[in-house]
């Protein structure tokens, strides 16, 4: 009797905050400089938010180590609701990359879905001589003790996802891995010829696509990019051999762990609205990210999500031996 009275008050508190909640302004914790990909992702998110969760919606830039400053920040924040976590596949390759981390993402959150996945594209120096996947592989097999992989640093979208890659086509002799301080310079070497190959976020690449300063060879997406104008005629890995191959940068919000079940429910009720929100889903196809609608939507499919994501990028990483601490 005394467990049930109990558990009906516990739920009678959880119902009066849900009512009452917001009461004040919400702040998503971006780890992040102010103007990157997923800056802009929180932005436009809050933007669509506002309405059906009824508050104002401020963005916290918490940069640093990687994203793990902001994210540990938002993991010791007060679990009301107030106070959410928007990152990126960051999320699953901090357990990889650090062996010592401030925050356990599968212990000390409460997921609330994801939001977008933003496509990944194999790119080469315009001198290359191939001019298909197939001639482009055969060529890395025939050269990779001679040549070269560009990325924007330890950890980013374009070192994962070199990593994948390369572990993917099982080389005999790794290609040699040149890291730089961003996408911008990292870029900059691949157009001029001083690096040979890069695999970064469609955000970064198309235009240069487009205007003919990279090849372009391949999208790491489980299906082919069918409604991208640009992208549709490129085959996906998974296509060319490497099976089940799929990397996307995604995006997810979430909560302090402890923040009262129907608070998580109210802000994934609005979340749900938001990525219905013509206007959010035109910006980020502008930016070349693919809105979700999958089931990971929902917290326990998210989480889920994560989890498996995790078990694949630590395997990765472990394997190169490549650490960020």
């Amino acid at each position: 009797m005394k467990r049930l009275t109990i558990l009906a008050l516990s739920m009678l508190a959880g119902l009066a905050q849900a009512q009452s909640f917001p009461s004040k302004n919400i702040s998503i914790v971006v780890p992040f400089a102010a103007g990157g990909p997923t800056d802009r992702v929180a932005r436009d998110l809050a933007e669509s938010l506002r309405k059906p969760l009824g508050a104002t919606i401020v963005i916290e830039n918490a940069a640093g180590a990687g994203s793990t400053i902001g994210t540990a920040k938002v993991a010791r924040a007060a679990p009301d609701g107030h106070t959410l976590l928007l990152t990126h596949i960051g999320m699953a390759s901090a357990p990889g990359l650090y062996r010592k981390l401030a925050y356990k993402p599968l212990e000390d959150f409460e997921y609330l879905g994801i939001i977008n996945d933003v496509p990944m594209t194999l790119i080469g120096k315009p001198q290359l001589p191939a001019t298909t996947y197939r001639d482009f592989e055969n060529y890395i097999r025939t050269n990779s003790g001679k040549l070269n992989l560009a990325h924007a640093g330890l950890g980013s979208a374009s070192h994962l996802c070199g990593l994948m890659w390369q572990s993917a086509i099982k080389l005999n002799t790794a290609m040699t891995t040149v890291p730089f301080g961003g996408t911008a310079p990292a870029m900059t070497a691949l157009m001029g010829g001083q690096v040979d190959v890069m695999c970064d976020q469609t955000t970064n690449t198309t235009s240069q696509i487009e205007a003919g300063r990279v090849k372009a060879f391949a999208v790491t997406t489980a299906k082919p990019l069918s409604g991208h104008k640009l992208l549709k005629d490129y085959p996906t890995l998974a296509e060319m051999g490497l099976k089940n191959f799929n990397l996307t940068i995604w995006h997810g919000l979430y909560a302090p762990k402890g923040t009262p079940a129907a608070v998580t429910k109210k802000i994934n009720d609005a979340l749900k609205v938001a990525l219905k929100d013509p206007e959010f889903i035109k910006r980020q196809e502008a930016l070349g990210a693919l809105v979700a609608t999958d089931k990971r939507i929902e917290p326990a499919e998210h989480k889920a999500f994560v989890a498996d994501q995790i078990t694949k990028l630590k395997t990765v990483i472990d394997a190169a031996g490549q650490y960020a601490d």
